[in-house]
């Protein structure tokens, strides 16, 4: 089985902000899966303005990779990551227990497919 989901890649003094969904003990890069045809933008926006109740800005938004892993239920994530600047405040909503900021350091308390963009931007130098 393959899930396709989309994230938000902020970054801020060498750490990139993650999010803990209610319930969960894992940590995640901001994001999630599309509902119905919904585009990766369409998505990246709902899910954004979901999780951390602030508006990314459409024209900003530039797709930076896409990753995918399997995860240890045997479960295939592929994840389409996008920056992209936004207004507001940043804010964990109903749905999100915490928000970090993580540095490379706290790559093993994120799924193996947030892994892999943890080393990629670990490689150009801008996750310290």
């Amino acid at each position: 089985m393959m899930i396709d989901t989309v994230a938000w890649v902020h970054l801020e003094n060498g750490r990139i902000l993650c999010a803990r969904p209610r319930g969960k003990g894992v940590f995640y890069v901001p994001g999630g899966k599309r509902e119905g045809a919904e585009s990766d933008l369409q998505t990246l926006l709902r899910e954004v303005a979901e999780e951390l109740t602030v508006a990314l800005r459409p024209e900003t938004v530039r797709h930076a990779g896409t990753y995918q892993a399997d995860h240890p239920d045997g479960t295939a994530v592929r994840m389409s990551c996008y920056t992209g600047e936004y207004s507001g405040t940043l804010a964990a909503s109903s749905e999100i227990d915490e928000l970090a900021w993580f540095g490379y350091a706290d790559r093993p308390r994120v799924p193996p497919v947030d892994q892999l963009l943890f080393d990629d931007l670990k490689t150009a130098g801008q996750l310290r």
